[in-house]
């Protein structure tokens, strides 16, 4: 359960099932280290907040865009040259830079960051960021490794700055409806939940394979490395499919998590599992994420009860027939309760024919029917069966969840929450984006262990009955000079 959030003075969360004592022992006990915040003043309902955009194209073009209005952006920053000179076109008064670290120490007056590059590049432009008292958002997941999303939350709460997670079905209507539906007993006592995704829609197993050759002359490429150690440039890792790979991305549930998720954690208080169990995991390298798995998470003493969440991902093994021909392996998807008419609900689909659904849902299941989502964000949330979806509808529950001040635009509620002075009740700022993120990366943790049921104690940041897993919490080496810690910010 996460504590109402009020203002960036409020405690990191605690969980049902952490003691306060272990939990203070165990983020860094803040006033002891001297980490006290830093309360930066409002910006001012009529100032304009002046915006540095890390990563300009793709994602970070439409960050950029959202979070330019009413606001100004005085400097851009991207590793390719070429992103980086199409960007100026857009954005003539902004200073360009390839490397994040010159730009954050030379361009006086900047406000706060966007940071929208691959994940393994999330930390340390947010650590620089942070070192300088900046506001920042990042693009979801935060980090792809524990150490540095504990890190990073340490660091923000140290610094008392706005914060936020590019994860746009956050701020959506339906978000805080399906809440309110459980709370009223739409779908009676909770028992589990089950998600799934298509993603990986990237090479991912034994098909992500690095190809060394020079990197483009447009390109800088130890400023797109960041802090991971040098590697040679490839084109299977950049300028996409870094996903796929352990050091840059963080799997289909790095990727999809913090999206598909958002709406079950947000109703449920979910936090982050005591209990997690990689149950399937096909095709795990050296290098890259699998290409198809099921996690199944535990979350003893929540409100609801002991609610279990299970991740599905990607699509099984491709079979070969008799007569040497290769058939894709269908998707890994949950046994849909049935009291969900598949067809009524997939109509485009016909699931009991073809054996699909929407490429990504989740369903919440309760002891008096199911809350089916068809989509990686919380949109149309149906009840079944209908019978109680009609029943419950007839007369909804009052609205008692705090609503986004900019519904659908994340970016424009961070630069709003600047102006205003405050984090916004129910927005994706790292006191609730932390712990969201951290429930992903351990899941992708447990795929490095197949069939082991990892006890995590969140608190101390470790898993209790396996030490080998440890090994995997924080990235095994950084480049020199590119090290950053909360304390050291």
């Amino acid at each position: 359960m996460m504590l109402q959030h009020q203002t960036h003075l409020q405690p990191i969360m605690i969980h049902p099932r952490t003691s306060r004592r272990s939990f203070i022992k165990g983020i860094g006990a803040i006033t002891a280290s001297g980490m006290f915040p830093n309360l930066l003043l409002a910006q001012g309902a009529g100032k304009k907040v002046a915006l540095a955009c890390i990563g300009i194209d793709g994602k970070g073009a439409s960050d950029a865009e959202a979070a330019e209005k009413n606001n100004e952006i005085v400097a851009i920053c991207d590793v390719d040259r070429t992103r980086l000179a199409k960007s100026q076109g857009k954005y003539p008064n902004a200073k360009p830079f390839t490397d994040f670290r010159k730009m954050l120490d030379e361009v006086k007056g900047i406000d706060a960051v966007t940071i929208s590059t691959p994940d393994h590049a999330h930390y340390p432009a947010a650590m620089h960021a942070l070192s300088k008292g900046k506001h920042i958002f990042i693009q979801k997941p935060l980090t792809n490794t524990l150490w540095e999303c504990r890190q990073l939350h340490l660091g923000a709460r140290k610094k008392g700055v706005i914060t936020q997670m590019g994860n746009q079905g956050h701020t959506y209507e339906d978000n805080r409806v399906v809440k309110e539906w459980i709370a009223a007993g739409a779908i009676g006592k909770v028992k589990e939940v089950h998600v799934w995704t298509n993603r990986p829609i990237w090479p991912q197993g034994k098909s992500a394979i690095i190809k060394p050759e020079p990197a483009p002359e447009s390109l800088d490429w130890e400023h797109w490395l960041a802090a991971t150690p040098d590697a040679p440039y490839s084109p299977t890792i950049h300028p996409f499919k870094w996903r796929g790979f352990l050091e840059y991305g963080a799997g289909a549930f790095g990727d999809m998590g913090c999206h598909l998720i958002d709406a079950p954690s947000v109703a449920l208080g979910l936090g982050v599992p005591s209990f997690v169990t990689a149950t399937q995991v096909d095709d795990l390298t050296e290098i890259a994420w699998p290409t198809g798995s099921i996690i199944k998470m535990e979350f003893p003493g929540n409100s609801h009860g002991n609610v279990t969440l299970t991740w599905y991902e990607g699509k099984q093994p491709d079979v070969t027939t008799s007569d040497g021909k290769k058939v894709p392996g269908p998707p890994y998807l949950p046994k849909f309760p049935d009291i969900i008419n598949l067809k009524e609900a997939f109509p485009h689909k016909d699931p009991e024919k073809s054996g699909q659904v929407s490429a990504g849902g989740w369903f919440i299941v309760g002891t008096e029917g199911v809350i089916l989502n068809k989509s990686d964000q919380a949109k149309d949330p149906q009840i079944w069966p209908m019978q109680r979806r009609d029943e419950f509808l007839a007369k909804p529950p009052a609205k008692t969840e705090a609503r986004s001040i900019t519904p659908g635009n994340p970016q424009q509620e961070w630069t709003e929450s600047i102006k205003l002075g405050k984090e916004q009740a129910g927005a994706g700022h790292f006191d609730y984006s932390c712990p969201l993120t951290e429930l992903t990366l351990i899941g992708g943790l447990a795929m490095r262990f197949p069939g082991k049921r990892l006890a995590w104690d969140s608190a101390a940041l470790k898993v209790t009955n396996d030490e080998a897993a440890n090994a995997f919490i924080k990235r095994k080496a950084y480049r020199k000079g590119w090290e950053y810690s909360a304390d050291s910010i």
